[in-house]
């Protein structure tokens, strides 16, 4: 077996690893919100149901399955990457196909809850979990290449699936997905992923790690070439713990709430479809470099500096939407969300494993999972609620600014905690 794979003595194997994670994380894109979105309407217009039928079942199933992340996270621990990933791959490709075959409200339940927590939780999980295994020093770099494969995701999806749709119907559409799974992505799975680099006789970023000072920089990030490695239990007992699923919940919260009522928001505001729809695309646009930018900062800023950064710029984002009435503000908004978007998608991803080590990183993450699932189950029903309620949303927007605040004061406490300190 060593002897095989000399090769990665010169090409890291880990790199290897990090495109199958990141085709983890595209091919969640069956589970996300801007994927299944593109079904809506059909089911509507097929079943007679209502929107307010179809959101309120969507939003139900997700925080179902929001709810059960911290489960995936304890069997990711048990059973590995390799084996969670190829599990997780095949079910979700049956929910695919279950999804083809939807004809009551009570298989769209289902449906929804398969989806949303084999793909939108676990297919994000999984992939996360493992990189982290494989780079410490170079983890910030690492997932910012993986988070290329969530913004292709985001890009690829809602085209490929309109035009399925419009070419043959939404079954056609869920199918696809299913057999791209089982006949490519499940494969790679089986045979390429190994759970860690010391199962093949390497070791983390592939070279033997020698201890870098950073002292002249107090904003510089400490990771040791030995990591502390906390259980679930252990990692609740500090305040980090915590700050970091506020941090966590918070965007998920608001940017799905956002994303959710984009379209609605931009029509009170004057503004028509087609530039909300640009905004969107906008955001992902910009958040690819803004997420290769961001992996290089936070290899060399502090983890909850970075966090600090993207509650700052997420204020100013809400801020910016009570008064984006033009074309030209829409487009700072799009740029300022893809900012933040950017810098939140690696940020925290890459603290988990930069504060509490390798060993138990998936019942550790999954809880931050889980948190983000529900997080964004939650989002949208308050900016429905005050529209009905107001006529307009900015009194939500108004008051959804105290959750920057929040995540700001979060932020700084979520300083890396020491684990003598707490034995």
């Amino acid at each position: 077996m060593l002897s095989k794979l000399r090769i990665f003595d010169k090409i890291y194997y880990g790199w290897f690893i990090l495109i199958i994670g990141g085709f983890g994380i595209f091919f969640s894109g069956p589970g996300q919100t801007y994927s299944n979105s593109q079904f809506i309407d059909e089911y509507i217009n097929d079943f007679g149901w209502t929107r307010s039928e179809v959101s309120g079942v969507y939003s139900v199933a997700t925080l179902i399955a929001g709810l059960l992340m911290i489960f995936i996270g304890r069997f990711i621990d048990r059973f590995g990457q390799r084996f969670m990933m190829v599990t997780i791959g095949t079910l979700f490709a049956i929910a695919c196909f279950f999804n083809s075959l939807i004809t009551s409200i009570w298989m769209l339940a289902i449906g929804f809850f398969l989806v949303r927590l084999l793909g939108q939780g676990s297919m994000s999980l999984i992939p996360n979990t493992l990189v982290a295994q494989w780079f410490i020093k170079k983890r910030g770099r690492a997932f910012s290449l993986v988070t290329l494969f969530s913004f292709a995701s985001a890009m690829v999806f809602p085209i490929v699936n309109t035009w399925l749709i419009q070419t043959w119907d939404w079954q056609v559409a869920w199918r696809f997905w299913g057999i791209l799974l089982l006949a490519f992505f499940v494969p790679l799975a089986f045979f390429g992923v190994k759970n860690k680099p010391e199962m093949i006789g390497l070791e983390p970023d592939g070279f033997s790690r020698k201890n870098e000072s950073d002292s002249g920089n107090p904003l510089a990030p400490t990771i040791e070439e030995a990591e502390e490695d906390w259980t679930l239990k252990e990692a609740m007992k500090t305040k980090a713990f915590w700050a970091i699923l506020i941090c966590v919940g918070i965007p998920a919260m608001v940017n799905t709430g956002i994303t959710f009522h984009i379209a609605s928001i931009f029509k009170t505001n004057g503004l028509s479809l087609e530039v909300a729809a640009m905004v969107l695309s906008l955001m992902a646009f910009v958040g690819i470099p803004m997420s290769l930018a961001s992996g290089y900062i936070i290899d060399k800023i502090k983890s909850n500096y970075v966090l600090l950064a993207i509650f700052i710029v997420e204020f100013f984002v809400l801020l910016l939407l009570l008064v984006t009435d033009n074309f030209l503000l829409a487009i700072l908004f799009g740029v300022l969300w893809g900012l933040a978007g950017g810098l939140e998608r690696i940020g925290l991803n890459v603290i988990w494993p930069n504060y509490f080590g390798r060993k138990y990183i998936g019942s550790i993450n999954g809880v931050g999972v889980t948190v983000g699932v529900i997080g964004s189950s939650l989002g949208p029903l308050p900016f429905g609620v005050g529209y009905d309620a107001f006529g307009s949303y900015n009194p939500i927007i108004i008051l959804s600014l105290i959750f920057p605040i929040i995540g700001i004061l979060s932020a700084l406490l979520a300083k890396k905690p020491n684990k003598a300190e707490y034995l």
